[in-house]
């Protein structure tokens, strides 16, 4: 009987294999730096960020634009008989003679003065670079974005991963029980109790396979649905910390995050566009010159060919274009404003994303210390002496559930420390290149990090 059941259980747990094995094969392994070269492939926000840039190198041109000459043809004197019999040099003095109408072609130029179009290209200048930063500040706020959604899957795969190893023990603890029971080691509650920690722990696969599914459709969304992303499978791998600056003063890391975020320089240069716009405002009071040139022949006229020149200046009497330089102060008040709520919004980001990196790496450095190590060793001792009848089920059930627990939090600690580092990063205003390692977190959970 017990032989029979003994193949029954192998054969089920060599189909189990054979399906993990169908599984796996179908997913499809991706690391966080091919993600984020598929989010920048894909998403939609930093194509329309692009579409801004060439939009303000369009500006660009038409503020350098010199205006286009304007050619203009008249004629005058247009009657049934125009100038008949007229004395002038050009007619024929018959009197029932026409001399014909008088042409007259022009040229005229507008020509700005007081800087004005020099003001209107330092001003597009300046938000060309806005937009560019922007571009950049959009890159530094997406590929965190993409990078949490990635190690979220991580997490959920490891979980699952340990929730795993849990059933896969339990399995071997219950068919160890069975023969126990058979030989009246243990007690029947106790045979009981264990089976049903068994089946918690079935439960909690199920949970963290949901978590898993989930986790999958989080970073699919993020990455905007490419094909085959249900299938996606986080590779174990975490970054190699460098230095960014963990160990440097506050002070100096927030001096740092001044310099380099680029949200703060676009601010600062719309902060610079907008008092180009307010002096380019107060230019206007100075009227631009139209140079008008051209020829003239009028067969009516002792001169038959003759030239002119001349210009115009509009008279500002009526209005000073104030309106214009008010709302350009406004938009200068504006602008620094700005400018300086972003200082204050990176003074924060700073502050924050330091003292939580401090957090984090203190809780992982506390489990490399030998948390794991013990939590394990409890777990297998526990499972020794309760196979020696030594210790009781309560102990063994009690032992399997804080290894459960610590490995869990080791695996969100691993995570949030993860996210930590790469948001004081972008606090900073920098951009980290890949620069990964795999984890041998599945055979030996000490080794994951430096």
């Amino acid at each position: 009987m017990h032989t029979t059941r003994f193949k029954l259980s192998l054969i089920l747990l060599l189909f189990g294999l054979l399906g993990t094995f169908a599984v796996s094969a179908q997913t499809v392994g991706l690391t966080v730096d091919e993600a984020l070269a598929i989010f920048y492939q894909r998403n939609l926000n930093l194509i329309a960020a692009q579409y801004n840039i060439d939009q303000a190198h369009a500006q660009e041109l038409i503020a350098g634009a010199i205006p286009n000459p304007t050619f203009s043809f008249q004629v005058s004197e247009i009657t049934r008989n125009t100038n008949n019999g007229a004395t002038a040099v050009g007619c024929n003095h018959n009197p029932g003679v026409s001399c014909g109408p008088a042409e007259y072609f022009s040229f005229s130029q507008l020509i700005e003065v007081a800087g004005k179009r020099g003001l209107r290209i330092q001003s597009s200048g300046l938000a060309t670079q806005a937009a560019e930063n922007d571009f950049r500040d959009a890159e530094r706020i997406f590929s965190n974005m993409v990078r949490d959604a990635y190690y979220g899957l991580l997490q959920a795969q490891e979980n699952r991963w340990l929730a795993q190893e849990i059933v896969d023990h339990y399995q071997e603890i219950t068919r160890a029980n069975t023969l126990r029971i058979n030989s009246g080691d243990i007690s029947e509650s106790d045979f009981l109790r264990v089976r049903m920690e068994a089946m918690r722990a079935e439960s909690d696969l199920d949970t963290a396979q949901t978590a898993v599914e989930q986790a999958q459709a989080n970073l699919a969304m993020t990455l905007r649905w490419p094909d085959k992303s249900l299938q996606f499978e986080a590779k174990e791998q975490w970054p190699d910390l460098t230095d960014i600056g963990q160990n440097r003063s506050t002070d100096e890391l927030i001096g740092v995050a001044l310099k380099q975020r680029p949200d703060l320089e676009a601010d600062k240069q719309r902060a610079l566009q907008a008092r180009k716009e307010l002096e380019l405002a107060r230019r206007l009071n100075y009227p631009d010159v139209t140079v008008t040139g051209g020829y003239a022949r009028d067969p009516s006229n002792n001169n038959l060919d003759t030239g002119f020149i001349g210009f115009s200046v509009p008279l500002p009497l009526f209005y000073q274009h104030k309106g214009e330089s008010d709302q350009a102060a406004v938009n200068l008040n504006q602008s620094q404003l700005a400018a300086e709520q972003t200082e204050l919004n990176i003074r924060n980001d700073v502050v924050s994303a330091l003292a939580a990196w401090k957090s984090a790496d203190k809780i992982v450095q506390r489990f490399k210390e030998g948390l794991l190590d013990d939590a394990l060793t409890v777990r297998d001792s526990a499972e020794l002496a309760y196979s020696k009848g030594a210790t009781s089920v309560l102990d063994f059930i009690e032992a399997q559930r804080s290894y459960k627990i610590v490995m869990r939090d080791y695996l969100a600690a691993m995570v949030n420390r993860t996210n930590a580092y790469y948001d004081l990063a972008k606090s900073l205003g920098m951009e980290l290149k890949a620069n990964n390692k795999t984890s041998t977190h599945h055979s030996n959970p000490t080794l994951d990090t430096k």
